[in-house]
């Protein structure tokens, strides 16, 4: 057999090399379609999560490079109720009132009184069923002594306005009358929320 005027050796072992090439792509294009295949069936619930998890990382970084509230800034988590400044009022085992209570009917619906991304959905001791939602500026806003939880979880987005919760009395106001304590933390120290919300009128 006559050598290839480019290739000095001979040509014989052409064929079998053409078909170990078709041989191989057809082998990798088996092994893509398997694995687009278990992919497609997977990705949509890791896309969706890994999706999530970058949305609430950027509406953080979004917050935090916004202003924090200022005076009467801020709509009332309770619109038709009377505020009344009960900051630093005395408390048990020598605490200082680190907010303020609203008192409400039991079950009346509290709403968010900014946007931000819901941090807690839970239960402690002081607070009873407890909603913290971290607003703009990274400030926190604290929703205590709740009846029951409105459908949110954590690291859901919550607009001004939404509903979080419903007003009781659990927690250490248990058997006080219903109210919700409202209360804001300002890099990790209490403010006295009561300047910063919209008084109702008279």
């Amino acid at each position: 057999m006559l050598a290839d005027d480019n290739n000095p050796q001979p040509n014989s072992n052409s064929k079998p090399t053409f078909l170990r090439r078709v041989f191989s792509v057809f082998i990798k294009a088996a092994v893509l379609l398997m694995l687009l295949f278990i992919f497609d069936k997977l990705l949509p619930s890791i896309s969706q999560q890994t999706q999530s998890f970058v949305m609430a990382k950027w509406q953080q970084l979004s917050l935090l490079q916004q202003e924090l509230p200022t005076e009467n800034s801020l709509p009332s988590p309770l619109p038709a109720q009377h505020l009344t400044d009960t900051w630093g009022a005395a408390r048990s085992q020598g605490r200082s009132h680190e907010g303020i209570d609203i008192f409400a009917k039991r079950g009346t619906p509290i709403q968010a009184t900014t946007q931000g991304i819901v941090s807690k959905v839970g239960e402690n001791t002081l607070g009873g069923r407890v909603v913290f939602i971290i607003g703009p500026g990274g400030a926190g806003h604290y929703y205590a002594h709740l009846e029951d939880y409105a459908d949110i979880s954590p690291n859901d987005w919550v607009n001004t306005g939404d509903i979080i919760g419903y007003v009781g009395d659990s927690g250490n106001a248990k058997g006080t009358p219903p109210h919700v304590h409202y209360g804001i933390y300002i890099n990790g120290s209490a403010v006295n929320p009561y300047p910063l919300l919209q008084k109702p009128e008279s």
